[in-house]
């Protein structure tokens, strides 16, 4: 029996997953190096791919892997990959007006689904003021695509094993580094947003050498306050006018 899908929310699911093609190859050499590592660590294929499916978190899961190879403890890795994704927290934040009214069928999975790459597609989407009834449709289509395309190449990093070698130090992870500033550039459109991204930039050079990516937590924290008190000074100003 095939299932229908309202024409409107069927555009929005394509249109999430096509504007995250950049994001897919970006994110594709992680996949690869993931799988392959995962398989010459002595982790199961099953537990590789267990990982991507259940888990579905690159930066927690190569630490985790590292952890695991190390013979570190369960809590510790719990704990240490719980500080990598505390920057989720920001972007549920920021996201939660948006999806505040979905049932919770959606916010579940929506929530589990949401990646760095995907918030970025997302969040330009729901800046549109176009009024779109179904964005959801749109943030659904990008997490499939993302979540698909993770797997896949978790799965061929698997099967390649350790019949490529030195794989992960060819610099593959550089797509990635270059997808987002293609689509965080086109986004800094007043000084504000400009100022919040240098501030986060030079944030994240400087702490770049904290223990459990930090230095991630303090730019993305620093890139909020610039940004935040140059709108408050913006708008002050324009009430003094």
């Amino acid at each position: 029996m095939s299932v229908s899908i309202h024409p409107e929310r069927r555009s929005e699911l394509w249109h999430g997953a096509r504007d995250s093609l950049p994001m897919l190859v970006g994110a594709a050499p992680f996949g690869l190096i993931f799988g392959t590592l995962a398989s010459s660590s002595g982790l199961s294929a099953l537990g590789a791919l267990g990982m991507s499916l259940f888990v579905f978190a690159g930066s927690s899961q190569f630490i985790a892997l590292t952890l695991l190879t190390s013979g570190a403890g369960l809590a510790v890795i719990v704990l240490t990959t719980f500080v990598v994704n505390l920057r989720h927290a920001l972007y549920s934040a920021t996201l939660l007006p948006h999806v505040a009214s979905l049932s919770q069928r959606w916010r579940i999975p929506l929530a589990f689904w949401l990646t760095d790459e995907t918030f970025a597609v997302v969040q330009h989407r729901y800046g549109q003021q176009d009024g779109a009834p179904y964005k959801h449709w749109y943030y659904l289509g990008s997490c499939l695509a993302m979540y698909g395309n993770w797997f896949a190449w978790t799965l061929g990093g698997v099967l390649l094993g350790n019949s490529v070698a030195g794989l992960d130090q060819l610099g593959l992870e550089f797509a990635m580094a270059a997808t987002f500033t293609g689509i965080v550039v086109p986004m800094l459109k007043n000084r504000p947003m400009v100022a919040a991204a240098l501030a986060a930039a030079a944030v994240a050079l400087a702490a770049r050498g904290l223990p459990y990516k930090l230095g991630l937590m303090l730019a993305a924290l620093a890139g909020v306050l610039v940004g935040l008190w140059l709108e408050g000074r913006a708008e002050g100003d324009d009430a003094a006018r």
